[in-house]
């Protein structure tokens, strides 16, 4: 059961990277204080993770045979990765981590899933497609509606308070129930625990690396892409969550970073395209593709050691 270790550690390094995802758009337009967005994220990321993180857990278990041992190296090797770019601040793809993680021991093994690898994918390239038509449709349906019926300014901002507070607990739920399967599922599809074992032990570590390490990631998501106001902020979350709620009930992981990036883009849009930053996006698009190579190679390498040691 020390294997499991591998998966805790990449869950930890989720909560901490994938946080900013969260409610970092809120606590940077100062509608709700770090802490308790911290405390709301790891109840509902939990809360997510154990009602319907099993759904997505065949795709990742189930990309190729693996062995307690390879599942862990494909872990530890993600979550190192995903542990040095955010201890950079970039807001990196536990998804792609993995899934490159899994190729590298594909390699190894001579066995892929081929179309299980086409079909993620390809709901990588349409994640932040969705959420960036989600964000821009949302803010030209919801703006006008919130502007004709709540025109009085204290009420106007009560209600964006209180409608972040309830979206950022959403998209918590979603993360948990889409991204658990990143941490825990190959140890489910290896047969060393249950779907929901893997659930709540998956759910815990994401927790735990919310309330430890969070802060890193955020200025970046919430400040750098695109300057946010109270309403785009919650736009941009509302629009994540649904977006990584509908991969759940596809049953495919999909990264969280890259659905809030493509939120935040269409709320720029929406505003004016000279708001978002270029530069940063590309900084993260790098990183998007940087991180399942390393994750790939690092499990490539180890892998092939160990079998010349062994």
């Amino acid at each position: 059961m020390w294997k499991l270790c591998g998966g805790i550690f990449l869950g930890w390094g989720l909560g901490s990277n994938d946080f900013a995802n969260i409610f970092g758009t809120s606590v940077c337009a100062q509608l709700i204080k770090y802490r308790t967005a911290a405390w709301l994220c790891a109840c509902f990321v939990l809360l997510g993770a154990c009602l319907e993180g099993p759904k997505c857990m065949a795709t990742v278990g189930d990309f190729m045979e693996l062995s307690a041992t390879t599942a862990f190296i494909c872990t530890l090797s993600s979550a190192a990765v995903i542990t040095i770019q955010t201890y950079l601040s970039l807001p990196a793809s536990v998804s792609q981590a993995i899934i490159g993680a899994l190729l590298g021991a594909g390699a190894v093994a001579g066995s892929v899933n081929i179309i299980k690898l086409y079909w993620i994918v390809l709901c990588w390239i349409l994640s932040p497609i969705g959420s960036l038509i989600f964000s821009i449709s949302l803010y030209w349906i919801l703006g006008p509606l919130l502007n004709k019926f709540i025109k009085n300014y204290y009420w106007h901002h009560s209600f964006l308070k209180t409608g972040v507070l309830v979206v950022g607990c959403y998209a918590a739920y979603s993360l948990g129930a889409n991204n658990v399967a990143n941490i825990t599922g190959v140890y489910a599809g290896a047969g060393l625990i249950t779907p929901f074992t893997a659930a709540l032990i998956g759910g815990l570590s994401i927790a735990t690396g919310v309330l430890s390490y969070s802060h890193k990631v955020m200025d970046t998501v919430g400040k750098k892409i695109v300057p946010l106001d109270a309403f785009s902020a919650f736009i941009a979350s509302l629009a994540n969550a649904l977006s990584l709620h509908l991969f759940t009930q596809v049953g495919v992981p999909v990264s969280a970073t890259q659905t809030i990036v493509g939120a935040v883009i269409g709320v720029g849009l929406c505003k004016s395209y000279r708001t978002v930053s270029k530069k940063i996006i590309t900084v993260i698009g790098i990183s998007w593709f940087v991180t399942p190579l390393l994750s790939g190679l690092l499990t490539y390498s180890t892998l092939k050691l160990l079998g010349k040691i062994l």
